[in-house]
């Protein structure tokens, strides 16, 4: 089964409390990639870069099984994003946002993948998803897309058309407050279902998320407990990625509720990883045998008689 996710890719700048490094890999794509291509290889990423953007970046994703057919070279300058962590490393402070080669941008799937059934329009505006969404030719498929505040902000219309072409939804605790315009998040995720998409899927940062299914039904799962975050950059976009390609490795395009509850374990997983090093430094070198042992231990964490 093949998957296609498209969004940003960007250079980073991160501060942190008790570290400062720059010229990370960053943006909602190329988290998502290198997440998914840990359960279905390729994963086709789509994007672009400018004139400077670290080749070694681009090496690592397509050393891991990230197929760059669909990533952009511009002569502009990259995306860039700068930002700071404060003590609790839940709240950041944006200092700078270079949007650089995304002001122009849009999206361009190449024919070769557009046939993709797992269609991942992650974080970049609504235009650009539905640019994206328009593109995917396959007859059946299985569309998930995030958002953030932003849009729900400046785009809100369009992204209401997004969430009606949209399978899955991801999107944190506050932004799916402020969508739904309802401070109960049960009640929230309920309203989110309405506006189109099957399923729902609310992220509750270091204590886990809830799912949202038909029939009412609901899934709550907890966060992998971490004695240390490093960098949380990225976490919500591992999550994303990761559930699209536990997914894409079942095949088909008709995912139970289970399926996907399943998908939310193993997402969590994943973005466990993701915040213990600065970017993907530390999801660039976990191994399958770590990835089941964090399995079972949630397992064992979260099961009573």
């Amino acid at each position: 089964m093949s998957i296609i996710i498209g969004g940003t890719i960007a250079i980073d700048n991160v501060t942190t409390p008790s570290s400062v490094a720059k010229n990370l890999l960053g943006g909602s794509a190329a988290y998502a990639s290198l997440a998914a291509s840990y359960y279905c290889k390729p994963a086709h990423l789509v994007g672009v870069v400018g004139h400077d953007y670290p080749q070694e970046h681009l090496a690592m994703l397509e050393s891991h099984g990230v197929s760059l057919t669909g990533v952009e070279h511009s002569e502009g300058a990259s995306f860039t994003w700068t930002g700071e962590y404060h003590e609790n490393m839940n709240d950041r402070t944006t200092h700078l946002v270079g949007l650089n080669v995304l002001e122009s941008w849009s999206v361009k799937i190449p024919e070769s993948i557009a046939a993709s059934r797992i269609v991942v329009p992650a974080n970049m505006s609504p235009d650009n998803q539905i640019e994206m969404i328009d593109q995917c030719t396959a007859d059946r498929k299985f569309v998930i897309a995030d958002t953030m505040d932003l849009w729900i902000e400046i785009a809100n219309e369009r992204l209401h058309e997004v969430l009606q072409r949209i399978d899955l939804l991801v999107i944190n605790e506050s932004e799916a407050r402020e969508l739904a315009n309802d401070g109960n998040l049960i009640v929230a995720g309920e309203k989110l279902r309405a506006k189109g998409p099957q399923y729902v899927v609310i992220k509750l940062g270091e204590f886990g998320a809830i799912l949202f299914g038909p029939d009412d039904s609901i899934f709550r799962f907890h966060a992998w407990p971490l004695r240390e975050i490093i960098d949380p950059t990225g976490a919500g976009d591992t999550f994303l990625g990761a559930m699209a390609g536990y997914l894409a490795s079942l095949g088909g395009v008709d995912f139970t509720f289970h399926q996907i509850r399943d998908a939310i374990v193993r997402g969590s997983i994943l973005a466990s990883f993701t915040c213990e090093d600065f970017s993907t430094r530390r999801l660039e070198t976990v191994t399958e045998q770590q990835i089941q042992q964090r399995l079972d231990g949630m397992k064992a964490m979260s099961h009573w008689e």
